[in-house]
């Protein structure tokens, strides 16, 4: 599988995750959007820069759904948010379907606490 961007080839999993973080770009972003079903806004984008800065810059960190939901409140300044909106957003699951338009590695994360 593969994702065409500006006329290249970008290498993906079977999963449509990329096999190369260098290769991502917000036209890739908007390319896995796309296909993904899901319309880019200023607060998709939160999401994903957050995921990516977490993951770049803290480790190979892959913030679980409470991590996400206590950033994302204080990036919005939204006390009242809940798993809900994130879902909005991400309708396919927030950390997996953000990251994989983010251009992160598909997270092995089984769920739960």
């Amino acid at each position: 599988m593969a994702y065409e961007v500006d006329g290249k080839t970008i290498e993906c999993t079977p999963t449509g995750f990329l096999t190369e973080t260098d290769d991502w770009s917000k036209s890739v972003a908007a390319v896995i959007a796309e296909k993904e079903g899901v319309a880019l806004s200023e607060r998709h984008w939160d999401v994903i820069n957050y995921l990516r800065d977490e993951y770049f810059n803290n480790n190979s960190n892959q913030p679980n759904m409470r991590n996400m939901l206590k950033a994302m409140k204080k990036i919005w300044n939204d006390n009242k948010l809940d798993t809900k909106t994130l879902y909005e957003l991400f309708p396919l699951g927030p950390s997996k379907q953000a990251g994989k338009i983010g251009g992160l590695p598909e997270s092995r994360r089984k769920g739960g606490y």
